[in-house]
C-alpha cells in the first residue's frame, strides 16, 4: 500500500488522477444521460405525503467491517455485499462510504462503481460545459473546483433537467480545501422526502398546481434596442446556440421585469413533485433552492449574469418573496453537511436526494461520475440504447475554456 494511504491522507495529484491504462476506455461506449421519468399526476398534497418522516441516517454510512484492509479485501468486499449497498442506497437515499483506500484515485473510484454494477452516462448538462472530465476514459468529471467559483454556494438540486436526469451519483473527494477555515466547501445534501414535508401546504398546493419554468442563462442587450433587431438576435440564438444545449428551452425577453432587453432561455413547464421511479412515494423533485434568483442575490456567488438562473411559475407568474424563503426554510432545515476527507464517497439517489456545495477557501479536488439506469429495482430498460452524443463535446470544451481563463475571482 502507498505509504500515503497508510498515513490515512490523500495522493498527490499526479497521482490520485492516473487512470488503469490495462481497464478499457469507457468513454467510446458512453451512454447519454437517461430521459427524465415523469410521474406526478394525480398527487394529493394533503393525503399522499408523508408529513411525519421518520429520523434516518441519510447519509447512511459504509465503513470497512476490519482495520487495516488490503485493497484486494476492500476490492472483495464491495463485490460480496453489492446488493446489500444498492439496498441501502435504495432504503436510505445515500451513503457515505468512508474508511477505505481503494476510491482515493480515479482508478480506484472506478473500481468502486463497477464492484456495485452501476453503469456510467454522460452528465445530464454535459453540453453545457458546466463540468469538464478528470478521466474521460473512467468517466470521472472535475466538481466545481474552480477558483473563480470557490466563493461561490451551489444550493440544493438534483443533477437534473425538464429532458435529462441521472439515476444515481458518486461523488469522491481526492483533496480538501488546503485553507482549513470553514466552512472548507462542505458537502450538502437533503431528502427530497424531508422537503417536501416540510413545505406548508398551501404553497405546496399552489406550485404542484401551477408547476415551474426555470431560467437557466441571460443575455442581455440594451433597452433602446429595436424590436426588429431583438426578433434577429432571437432567431440567431435559437437556430445557432439554442440546440447545442440539450435541453427543452424556449427563449424568451423580459420574463423577469427587469429589462425588455433580457433574452432568457427557460426551460419546459415540470412539476416540483415527481414520485420516485422505484418506490413510487412523491419526493420534492425541484432545483428551486438553487435556481431562485431571490435566494441566490442574498447568499455568496460568484457566477457572471449570463449564468445567472431563477424559477418561475408554469405561467411565468413570479414567486414572491415569502414564497421563496418558505422554499429556503424547508431546505435548509433538511440539509446534511458533509465535512468529506480524502477517499470518502457520497453515492446518491439523484431522484430523491438533493445536493450542493459550501464555499471553500484554497485549492480543492473533489469529482463525480453520473450513472444511468441499471437491471436494480426492476429498472430493466428504462437506461434506453442511445449512446454518447459528439456534437455535444464542442460547447462543454468552449465553456470550459472560456472558465478556465476567467481570472480567480469575478
Amino acid at each position: 500500500m502507498p505509504p500515503f494511504l497508510e498515513r490515512g491522507g490523500g495522493l498527490p495529484r499526479e497521482e490520485f488522477l492516473q487512470s488503469d491504462e490495462s481497464k478499457p476506455d469507457l468513454s467510446e461506449a458512453l451512454r447519454e444521460c437517461p430521459l427524465t421519468i415523469w410521474d406526478f399526476e394525480d398527487i394529493d398534497v394533503n393525503k399522499d405525503i408523508n408529513r411525519n418522516i421518520p429520523s434516518t441516517d441519510c447519509p447512511h454510512p459504509v465503513t470497512p467491517p476490519n482495520e487495516g484492509m488490503t485493497l484486494d479485501e476492500e476490492r472483495a468486499y464491495f463485490k460480496e455485499n453489492q446488493k446489500e449497498i444498492r439496498e441501502q442506497l435504495l432504503e436510505h437515499g445515500s451513503l457515505w462510504i468512508r474508511g477505505f483506500s481503494l476510491p482515493k484515485s480515479v482508478a480506484g473510484h472506478r473500481e468502486l462503481y463497477e464492484s456495485l454494477s452501476l453503469t456510467p452516462c454522460l452528465d445530464p448538462l454535459h453540453s453545457s460545459g458546466l463540468r469538464k472530465f478528470a478521466s474521460e476514459r473512467d468517466v470521472v468529471y472535475e466538481e466545481v473546483n474552480k477558483e473563480g467559483l470557490r466563493g461561490h454556494y451551489i444550493g440544493l438540486h438534483q443533477e437534473s433537467t425538464s429532458k435529462r436526469t441521472a439515476a444515481y451519483a458518486a461523488f469522491v473527494c481526492w483533496q480538501t480545501a488546503t485553507d482549513k477555515t470553514e466552512p472548507r466547501g462542505r458537502f450538502l445534501i437533503a431528502d427530497g422526502k424531508r422537503v417536501l414535508a416540510r413545505l406548508p401546504p398551501a404553497l405546496l398546493q399552489k406550485l404542484y398546481d401551477r408547476q415551474v419554468r426555470i431560467s437557466v442563462s441571460n443575455l442581455d442587450l440594451p433597452a433602446s434596442t429595436p424590436g426588429a433587431l431583438k426578433g434577429v438576435f432571437k432567431t440567431l440564438v435559437d437556430k445557432a446556440i439554442t440546440p447545442k444545449f440539450d435541453m427543452d428551452l424556449e427563449m424568451i425577453y423580459g420574463v423577469d421585469g427587469t429589462s425588455e432587453g433580457r433574452l432568457m432561455a427557460v426551460e419546459s413547464r415540470e412539476s416540483p413533485i415527481n414520485r420516485h421511479p422505484i418506490t413510487k412515494e412523491p419526493v420534492w423533485f425541484c432545483n428551486a433552492h438553487n435556481h431562485l434568483r431571490y435566494l441566490r442575490d442574498r447568499r455568496p456567488t460568484q457566477v457572471p449574469e449570463v449564468g445567472m438562473t431563477d424559477v418561475f411559475f408554469g405561467d411565468l407568474g413570479r414567486l414572491e418573496p415569502e414564497e421563496c424563503e418558505a422554499i429556503k426554510r424547508a431546505s435548509e432545515e433538511s440539509i446534511v453537511s458533509v465535512p468529506m476527507e480524502e477517499g470518502d464517497v457520497i453515492l446518491v439517489d439523484n431522484y430523491r436526494v438533493l445536493h450542493g456545495r459550501d464555499i471553500f477557501k484554497g485549492d480543492r479536488f473533489h469529482a463525480v461520475s453520473w450513472f444511468t439506469w441499471d437491471d436494480f429495482g426492476g429498472m430493466e430498460g428504462r437506461r434506453g440504447d442511445e449512446l454518447r452524443i459528439r456534437g455535444k463535446d464542442g460547447l462543454n470544451k468552449i465553456v470550459n475554456k472560456y472558465m478556465d481563463f476567467l481570472p480567480k475571482e469575478f
